[in-house]
């Protein structure tokens, strides 16, 4: 195929053109035939209208008066396309405008076309006539000369062709405007995305503010490449962060094993080293291991499980699972679940980002305090958006630094010497996007209120 053939552009105005060539077509050959048909049944109508009124003519004098009217009638100027002819029940002319009658034409035998003689013409003329015996034996004929209906025919089609080129060619034109239209259009979603293989992920397709399908998808697009822009974001995140959080714990996992392996070391030191390498190991695992799930859970897997969950349940199962660890370490876990509360969801990985929540609080909370799982709704004009809210009486997080504690390796000690991976409202921030939610970190008054908020329910 050449390159000209494989053009979108000629490809699109071809097909424009025979669609319309075809649809024209039929509409003027429609036309054409109908124009015609009306015409000739015009023709016929009067044609027996005359046959009536010689008729009439004949029965108030018989052949002397018919003649008289036929004559009459060939007399008007402006009616040249006349035939008349009457003749005796033999066929020799009496009157009319015909040399004699057709051999061929049978009286009665409804509408015929012939090539006859006119007596003032000297080459054979077509008509379409209609022949009629009259009472006493005598041979009527009366039609129309088809010399002007095919004139008129040849001006007709004429016509129709011009009009046929003319809207073909309006055809090709506005199918160059409308394929640069698109082309121009693809141009800039071709351009953008060069520039985005090229590096330039802030790159966007332009609006042009129509709300046309092209602006419906280039917002779409421009959706999907901020997407795509926060993903590479994270993972370049991710690489630079593995490459510090990673390091220190490995370094240290080494130089532990270095020291349970001196063989001139003391029993003892030498178990405390291999206590700190797990340590350190535990450590390395629990952040691969967090990474994983993050992995996990924004690509998405899980999502065909969606059912429904209950959010008391769901609040009440977790609290008891950490309940042991609470009061190992003098704390309290309330559970405030409102009854019948349901969203759609992934009942263990939402289980999971409730466990962060509340591990999180576990790690920060003071000793005798309290932590608070509860359930809660609001209902707006969009319905009842259900809500899942632990909270704590920790040192909380300030206000500036609140969205910023969502991202991944996110510690707001600068010394990253505290417990933690620094992924675990990262987790829950990844679950809340899969399930169509949001987290809202906020002030307990004192310590950390952090609240899954899902998405509007109808009420029923």
């Amino acid at each position: 195929m050449t390159p000209l053939l494989r053009s979108a552009t000629l490809r699109l105005i071809l097909v424009h053109l025979v669609l319309v060539a075809l649809s024209t077509g039929l509409v003027l050959g429609f036309l054409y035939w109908r124009v015609g048909g009306v015409i000739d049944d015009e023709q016929r109508a009067v044609v027996d209208a005359e046959i009536s009124g010689l008729l009439d003519d004949y029965a108030r004098g018989n052949v002397p008066a018919l003649a008289a009217a036929l004559q009459n009638r060939l007399a008007i100027p402006h009616d040249r396309d006349a035939i008349y002819l009457l003749a005796d029940a033999d066929g020799h002319r009496i009157a009319g405008n015909l040399a004699g009658w057709p051999a061929t034409l049978a009286p009665g035998s409804g509408w015929a076309r012939l090539s006859l003689y006119r007596t003032d013409r000297s080459r054979p003329t077509e008509i379409s006539a209609r022949a009629v015996r009259l009472p006493q034996g005598e041979l009527l004929l009366v039609g129309r000369d088809v010399a002007a209906r095919a004139a008129f025919d040849r001006t007709l089609g004429r016509a129709l062709l011009w009009a046929l080129a003319a809207i073909l060619t309006l055809a090709v034109a506005t199918g160059w405007f409308l394929s640069r239209l698109v082309r121009g259009r693809i141009a800039e979603v071709d351009g953008a995305a060069r520039a985005i293989m090229a590096g330039r992920l802030d790159r966007r397709i332009g609006l042009r503010g129509t709300g046309d399908e092209f602006d419906q998808l280039a917002g779409t697009l421009n959706a999907m490449l901020d997407r795509i822009e926060i993903l590479v974001s994270d993972l370049r995140t991710v690489t630079d962060s593995l490459a510090h959080d990673l390091r220190t714990p490995l370094g240290r996992l080494v130089r532990h094993l270095e020291g349970a392996a001196d063989e001139a070391a003391p029993a003892e030191s030498r178990q405390r080293q291999i206590e700190s390498a797990l340590g350190e190991a535990e450590d390395v695992l629990s952040t691969a291991t967090a990474l994983l799930d993050i992995s996990r859970i924004d690509a998405g897997l899980g999502a065909d499980q969606f059912s429904d969950v209950d959010l008391g349940r769901l609040a009440a199962d977790v609290s008891e699972l950490y309940e042991a660890a609470a009061e190992d370490r003098g704390l309290r876990i309330a559970v405030e679940a409102k009854p019948g509360l349901r969203v759609r969801g992934h009942d263990q990985i939402l289980a999971l980002a409730v466990s962060n929540l509340v591990d999180n609080a576990l790690k920060h909370a003071p000793a005798g305090s309290t932590i608070t799982v509860s359930t809660e709704s609001v209902t707006g004009a969009a319905g009842v958006r259900p809500s899942l809210v632990v909270a704590d009486e920790g040192p909380g997080i300030p206000a500036a630094d609140r969205s910023r504690a969502l991202g991944r390796f996110v510690r707001l000690d600068p010394s990253r010497s505290g417990p933690g991976t620094g992924l675990g409202l990262a987790l829950v921030a990844s679950v809340a996007r899969m399930h169509g939610a949001s987290i809202e970190l906020g002030d307990n008054h004192p310590g950390l209120r952090a609240a899954l908020r899902f998405p509007a329910t109808t009420p029923g």
